[in-house]
């Protein structure tokens, strides 16, 4: 479908002919990428230069006379007043081109995601602006990203790519941001991904939460799309409360850890230490990658913290490595679930990743990368994210093994994020494609360009 620029806000895209379209100002036009963090900056009064922090943030105390001090007292808004187009214009601009190109002359998804959150805080301060002043008195950070689905296996980068998003859901502190990604081929912009994140809203000094303008839905869509929003906020909840960390697998996950570790049992002795791979399998301790960076000032985002973005796309490099290094071959990501931003991290930092294989099957691979941060002064480590990555391989992969029960537990809640996809699922083939041309991944054919999310 064609997303005419500036003319409307397109609601899902699995079913082009029921698309609904929300007319918006006539003469609005999609802004470029690099004027993101430019309004940004802007909306928060954020100086260029790193060292002006400390006095920006005392500048910002003058703010707090602006928030409300309830929900009540803050005019509510609809969904087409936090819609935002964005243009990245790769085919028009080819100086832009080095930033986004792989080797295998696609586009760079690492650098997507840095996108992807930039645009999603720009979202939710659109929606949240207050008219009486040109500063906001809010601190909106990412707090969770809770699906990101693609459509396609590579994107061009000779071709412009447009971004558009909208608030989906409101609670009183925090909101839901839908983000679209589509680029240009013959004229017209396919679907590329569909991505949902999570923001939080803090007060001027970014010290304590703060409440956000309610969302009033339009017609019968958008209170689907609320009510979706909802029902994703009480998934995690549920997702969070059975977390392993939490509560003991189910019967059915006991039996599957127990009958793999039966198969893995030497049949010459009678022996519960003798372990022996079974054919075509792999430990999973032999899966993992590290790496380690140190977070400069050049990183951080507009609170003077490490940027979001970059976090998940130094995340996502590893993982995409430690795929290709256990598949054999070039993985394709398929879908990012439920990244949870615990603890922020300081510019100056040594940002240490730790990137393993937890589940395969077939031609898919689930890889979880783990976060933490330790200061220069203190040797302690802390947490600050995990991240969940699905793969496609060009091959069937390897098996991977459990030894340990704590790898156990890594195996189940893989597969867990791994079943929360919905499959069948089609991608579309390598660029040049036709807009009907499809590669199938599941166990049906379809002739449909679908992004899958959950169920």
């Amino acid at each position: 479908m064609l997303l005419t620029p500036g003319r409307g806000l397109t609601q899902g895209f699995q079913n082009p002919e029921k698309q609904r379209v929300f007319h918006i100002h006539e003469a609005c036009s999609p802004i470029h990428m690099n004027q993101v963090r430019d309004k940004l900056r802007e909306m928060i009064g954020i100086s260029t230069n790193w060292r002006d922090h400390v006095k920006i943030m005392e500048d910002r105390k003058s703010l707090h006379r602006f928030l409300a001090k309830s929900q009540n007292g803050l005019p509510p808004r609809r969904m087409k007043d936090s819609y935002i187009e964005v243009l990245l214009p790769l085919g028009s601009q080819p100086e832009l081109r080095e930033k986004y190109l792989t080797v295998q002359n696609t586009v760079r998804f690492g650098r997507i995601l840095e996108d992807l959150d930039s645009l999603g805080v720009l979202i939710c301060y659109t929606h949240t602006k207050i008219h009486s002043t040109k500063m906001s008195p809010l601190s909106i950070v990412t707090a969770l990203v809770d699906r990101i689905d693609m459509c396609k296996k590579n994107l061009s980068p000779e071709q412009d790519i447009k971004f558009s998003g909208h608030v989906s859901w409101v609670g009183k502190t925090s909101m839901e941001v839908k983000i679209k990604m589509f680029q240009l081929h013959d004229n017209e912009y396919d679907p590329v991904l569909e991505a949902t994140f999570v923001m939080v809203a803090r007060d001027s000094e970014n010290k304590g939460p703060a409440f956000v303008n309610p969302l009033i839905p339009e017609g019968p869509e958008e209170e689907e799309l609320f009510r979706k929003g909802e029902l994703n906020k009480g998934k995690r909840i549920v997702f969070d409360s059975t977390s392993l960390l939490k509560m003991a697998p189910s019967a059915e996950e006991r039996t599957t850890i127990h009958e793999m570790f039966l198969s893995t049992l030497d049949s010459k002795t009678a022996s519960f230490r003798s372990r022996v791979l079974p054919p075509n399998a792999v430990w999973m301790e032999n899966s993992k990658l590290k790496s380690l960076e140190i977070c400069h000032p050049q990183e951080r985002n507009i609170f003077n913290r490490i940027f979001g973005g970059f976090l998940m796309r130094k995340a996502y490099e590893l993982a995409w490595a430690t795929a290709c290094s256990f598949g054999g071959s070039r993985p394709f990501v398929v879908a990012v679930d439920d990244i949870m931003f615990q603890k922020p991290v300081e510019v100056g930092s040594l940002l240490f990743l730790s990137s393993q294989v937890c589940f395969t099957q077939g031609n898919y691979i689930q890889v979880r990368v783990h976060s933490e941060v330790a200061s220069l002064d203190n040797k302690e480590h802390t947490t600050t994210n995990i991240f969940h990555f699905t793969f496609m391989s060009e091959k069937d992969v390897p098996l991977v093994f459990p030894r340990t029960y704590g790898e156990s537990m890594l195996y189940l809640d893989g597969q867990r994020h791994f079943n929360s996809m919905d499959l069948p699922m089609t991608l579309q083939k390598d660029y040049p494609w036709s807009p009907r041309e499809t590669a199938l991944v599941g166990d049906q054919q379809s002739s449909e360009t679908q992004c899958p999310g959950k169920a």
